[in-house]
């Protein structure tokens, strides 16, 4: 997520539906995360923390109360939602790069992104996956609990991967823009005729997400992370994020308040056309997946699976952008102040999601109150912490917030 001080600060209206869409990709988020415990799916391997394969890194808590909607919901989000985040990251890097040069921009974003990520894995993460360890310990302290963590051969990164990953790709962008000034710029005028002709943008769009995503789908499978190391990654989507992420540079290079994010653009006006694009490509893409999940598909079953994807990420991601330009461009405190927030929401609420899960473990509960009860105290939580963190010079720094604009509101 990026820092409220890298959104556009005018009152425009495309200005606002991005600010708006900020605060709902936030809700989406915890939401996303509230459900993965009560999924109908999940497998249940019974392997101890220490042993392979390791299923606590995507979800540290499988209660015994599932909802299949959740199954369908979480697909969705999966598909689109980390794309569009690495989109929208890029929507302001433009101006960055104009108003930061070189090494200016770099010590700003090491300290934007670089040190939130540090702080985030060597402390949020561990306190979010002890209730995942003592689930199977034979000795639940603390103690143990960290010999366990260090003799892990990776190092847990859970939600926060997205920040090194969005790091780097601002390290290639400024690198981009010192060897070859005019390239980026050459994108955004080519991204400015997207609203105009959007066949042209789409379908350049579409194909370099497919050279990006398939064949590292079909060399790795769609849902292999790493294992060694300390920055985790989904083995098949790091350049499917930087098509987006440069995607959102184009774009925003352009101008946000004309083209294809005009509020009376081409996508704002045919936002029902986004979704009946993104359901069709979400069903196509779910039916030819559930005909890989057998042992032994074909790998001619496997490529369209694969190729299905792209298609399904690209509506699911315009479609919410769509929605917004139409609907969300008027002022929302409630939403406004989670896009205020959403970075040190993102930081700090895995905490709370899975400490929730955990106590709700025994709740003879049905799944969707308990992911109710898990999404409402993540996020009121998670407000607090924020709120609190910010009042503190080092925490208002850390999350990207003046203190004295804290103090103000």
């Amino acid at each position: 997520m990026r820092r409220i001080d890298s959104m556009p600060r005018s009152g425009s209206r495309t200005s606002l539906a991005l600010a708006n869409l900020r605060g709902i990709v936030i809700l989406i988020v915890l939401a996303f995360h509230a459900m993965l415990a009560y999924l109908n799916w999940i497998p249940v391997t019974g392997s101890g923390f220490d042993s392979p394969p390791y299923d606590w890194r995507a979800f540290p808590i499988i209660d015994r109360h599932r909802f299949f909607g959740f199954d369908l919901i979480c697909a969705w989000q999966d598909v689109y939602l980390m794309s569009l985040m690495f989109f929208l990251s890029g929507l302001f890097v433009c101006q960055s790069l104009a108003r930061r040069k070189g090494w200016v921009f770099l010590r700003d974003r090491a300290l934007r992104l670089g040190l939130p990520y540090a702080f985030g894995v060597a402390v949020v993460i561990p306190v979010a996956l002890y209730p995942a360890y003592r689930l199977t310990a034979a000795d639940p302290g603390i103690a143990d609990y960290w010999h366990s963590l260090l003799a892990l051969p990776f190092w847990p990164n859970g939600p926060l991967w997205f920040l090194w990953q969005l790091l780097a790709l601002n390290v290639i962008a400024a690198g981009l823009h010192f060897t070859a000034p005019n390239a980026i710029p050459a994108l955004g005028r080519w991204s400015a005729a997207a609203d105009r002709y959007p066949a042209p943008y789409f379908g350049t769009l579409l194909a370099a997400s497919a050279v990006a995503y398939v064949p590292l789908a079909i060399a790795f499978t769609p849902w292999a992370w790493s294992n060694s190391g300390l920055f985790a990654m989904q083995f098949c989507r790091p350049l499917l994020y930087a098509v987006y992420f440069f995607a959102g540079i184009g774009i925003g290079g352009a101008g946000i308040e004309r083209g294809l994010l005009a509020v009376d653009g081409i996508l704002a006006r045919r936002w029902t056309y986004a979704l009946a694009a993104a359901l069709v490509s979400l069903f196509l893409w779910m039916g030819l997946t559930a005909l890989t999940m057998p042992r032994g598909a074909s790998l001619g079953v496997e490529i369209a699976a694969d190729l299905s994807f792209v298609p399904a990420c690209a509506a699911g991601c315009f479609f919410l952008i769509a929605v917004c330009l139409r609907f969300a461009t008027g002022h929302s405190r409630l939403v406004g102040y989670l896009s205020a927030n959403a970075y040190g929401l993102y930081l700090v609420h895995y905490v709370f999601i899975v400490w929730l899960q955990y106590a709700l473990l025994a709740a003879p509960l049905f799944a969707i109150v308990k992911a109710a009860i898990v999404f409402g105290g993540a996020l009121l939580l998670s407000l607090a912490t924020t709120f609190a963190v910010q009042r503190f010079s080092w925490g208002a720094r850390l999350i990207g917030t003046s203190p004295r604009a804290v103090a103000t509101s």
